[in-house]
Formats: structure tokens, sequence, C-alpha cells
């Protein structure tokens, strides 16, 4: 199915996985500064 080596799909395994965890925090950061942009607008 896939002519990858086991190297390389450990390779991709990795930055997958990276991506996914800034995909994390960044969601979090994001919704941290809207609420704090909320917060400032309305007061």
């Amino acid at each position: 199915m896939s002519d990858h080596s086991p190297m390389e799909m450990k390779a991709h395994e990795n930055t997958y996985e990276g991506f996914l965890s800034l995909l994390k925090f960044g969601t979090v950061g994001c919704l941290i500064v809207a609420f704090v942009v909320v917060y400032l607008i309305s007061h």
C-alpha cells in the first residue's frame, strides 16, 4: 500500500503529533486572547 520506510513513517508521525499539539495550544491561546479582547471592549 505504501512504499515509505519505517523510519520515514516514524518521522511523519512525530511531525503530525507536533502539529496536533501546536493546534491544540493555538486554539486555547486564541480563545484566551478572544475572551480578553471581549472583556476589554465591554469595560
